[in-house]
């Protein structure tokens, strides 16, 4: 019996389905991404001054770029600049170069990275099951993951994951060597752990596909194709480590768990007593953190008991080459384990699997929902009642497009947005040399906003992990604590002359315990907080406030600005 042709349309494989179909379900697939691409775009585009959380440490110091003479001699632009990826670095320089500036950038490329992603994963959904509805459903779910999490949205290196490494894995299943080689590439210029999980993906390939009985000869296009990718990413990863390492070593497991950012509540929290968090659910140190839905993973991990059951679903025999999700999950649990073992050597566990889970299990889930519509279509045909099943299929594809509705946040975004243009205005016309001081959470914008530089933020800046950035990171953070709260002027000079502080930034009730107390940065420096906090508790002033009133040059809303050179013309005796 002829297939109907709605079932045709649904579930038909690719060499039954007119190529109308095919463009029909890739153009919906894309639509959708345009849509969430748009809702990114608005956010970005909403008042004048937004940034990207993470891009206001990954990003800001790329204007430097449009102005060499930006940020000069600023220890932690500098520091960034260091660890940037090759890849990423050049990528920004070249846009920089046509005009268009890094902040800029920043904002407009999410969308598009995300189109990329969404055509290469309906094109790999496609090489592993040839029916184009997979492919929609694939690519609708992965842009449920990448829009609910805020990598793609960043457009700092981790960004590049998702089109790098659909790109890669399409590739290499149409077994392209030379595209594939330019993935492999982009991979460790971009995002160099990602690198080494595609290498394991190469290996293992590498070890099935060949025939390990005694005297028999290897194909030598095996050799020619695994040898050449292996050949690429050795240069690359032997490029890698010759770069120079400034701030270096990096901190071992053993130190980290003396520091309370690796701790509980820690900015960089690592370490938990909660084994399941841990291994699973932790930011940094688990599997699979961060995932927000769990439908891809559910309907992904049934896919191996459909399989089983190939009788009863059909369609699975058009299935091919479905050994590479495999693949991916053992290599990226390998480099997993190997971090953990390593740690920090190789960066964050998490890193690792917490993107290729999600490819993985979006590729996996559109596949496993395919064959379950189809067998339900099947189903309906053979007992009349085809209209139910029809209806049924409808109400599956309506629950997996409707799914961001149940999330808070879609798309999540983390933009940063500056509600303060005129203090941003008021240090862009300051020179380019000036260095800001200040405790409050507004100079995390400043590098952004104002392209001028700060001693200090306490927010991403804090970055424990190389040994020499973090030391100084430290020091400067406890003085500057100390600086703001103590009662001594002589103290607050020292350390305005140490440091070379032009301006200091001031919120309004910054100067109270309570706001020590609710500020989990500063509190992690101790005994500095919690000297200060005892000292406000007993009434005494600190030496800042006591001069904010003559010394302010900028005042908007809770906010002032000091002039440092007003500061250092005080004697403890005018106090």
């Amino acid at each position: 019996m002829a297939m109907p042709n709605l079932h045709r349309f649904l579930t038909g494989p690719l060499e039954k389905s007119p190529k109308s179909t095919v463009i029909f379900w890739l153009i919906l697939t894309l639509t959708f991404a345009t849509v969430y691409g748009s809702l990114i775009l608005q956010q970005g585009f909403s008042i004048d001054y937004v940034v990207q959380d993470d891009a206001r440490q990954h990003v800001f110091w790329m204007q430097r770029f449009i102005d060499p003479e930006l940020f000069p001699n600023d220890w932690i632009a500098d520091y960034f600049q260091s660890v940037a990826p090759a890849g990423y670095t050049a990528f920004y320089w070249i846009f920089a170069k046509l005009g268009i500036s890094p902040m800029l950038l920043h904002k407009l490329l999410p969308p598009v990275l995300g189109l990329i992603t969404t055509v290469f994963c309906f094109g790999i959904t496609m090489e592993l099951l040839p029916v184009p509805v997979a492919g929609f459903i694939s690519g609708l779910l992965l842009n449920h993951y990448i829009w609910m999490r805020d990598d793609v949205v960043s457009a700092t290196p981790v960004a590049f994951v998702y089109p790098l490494f659909t790109g890669f894995l399409y590739f290499l299943l149409r077994r392209k060597l030379w595209l594939t080689g330019v993935f492999v590439a982009l991979l460790g210029l971009f995002y160099p752990q990602c690198l080494l999980v595609a290498v394991g993906v190469l290996i293992l390939q590498f070890l099935r596909l060949s025939d390990w009985r005694p005297h028999r000869k290897q194909p030598r296009n095996l050799y020619q194709f695994y040898g050449t990718l292996f050949g690429i990413a050795a240069i690359v990863i032997i490029a890698y480590m010759f770069k120079s390492d400034d701030y270096g070593p990096v901190i071992t497991a053993a130190e980290a768990k003396t520091l309370p950012e690796f701790l509980k509540r820690g900015k960089s929290e690592f370490f938990s007593d909660d084994l399941g968090h841990f291994w699973f659910t932790g930011q940094r140190s688990g599997m699979m953190p961060r995932f927000g839905i769990i439908s891809p993973l559910i309907l992904g991990g049934i896919l191996p008991l459909l399989l089983r059951f190939r009788g009863a679903f059909p369609l699975s025999d058009q299935i091919k080459q479905a050994g590479i999700l495999l693949e991916i999950m053992l290599a990226s649990l390998g480099m997993f384990f190997l971090s953990h073992l390593l740690l920090f050597d190789l960066h964050l566990p998490s890193r690792y699997t917490e993107h290729t889970f999600r490819i993985v299990s979006a590729i996996a889930a559109g596949i496993t929902v395919t064959l379950l519509m189809d067998a339900l279509l099947i189903l309906g045909e053979n007992i009349n009642q085809k209209t139910i099943t029809r209806v049924g299929c409808y109400l599956i594809l309506a629950a997996l497009i409707l799914e961001p509705l149940g999330l808070k946040r879609f798309p999540r975004t983390d933009y940063q947005f500056g509600y303060f243009p005129a203090l941003y205005e008021f240090f862009a016309q300051q020179p380019k040399d000036i260095k800001i001081a200040s405790v409050t959470d507004e100079v995390n914008n400043l590098p952004s906003f104002s392209q001028r530089s700060i001693l200090m933020g306490n927010e991403g800046y804090v970055v424990p992990y190389h040994k020499r950035y973090y030391a100084e990171i430290q020091e400067r953070s406890i003085d500057l604590i100390h600086a703001h709260y103590s009662p001594n002027l002589a103290e607050v000079d020292q350390f305005i002359t140490e440091y070379g502080i032009d301006f200091w930034l001031i919120e309004e009730g910054s100067f109270t315990a309570s706001y020590l107390k609710n500020d989990r940065w500063m509190m992690q420096y101790q005994p500095a907080a919690s000297q200060a906090i005892a000292q406000m508790e007993k009434g005494i002033t600190p030496a800042l406030a006591t001069v904010s009133d003559r010394c302010t040059v900028f005042q908007f809303d809770k906010l002032a600005v000091l002039d440092s050179a007003c500061i250092l013309t005080f004697n403890s005796s005018d106090l």
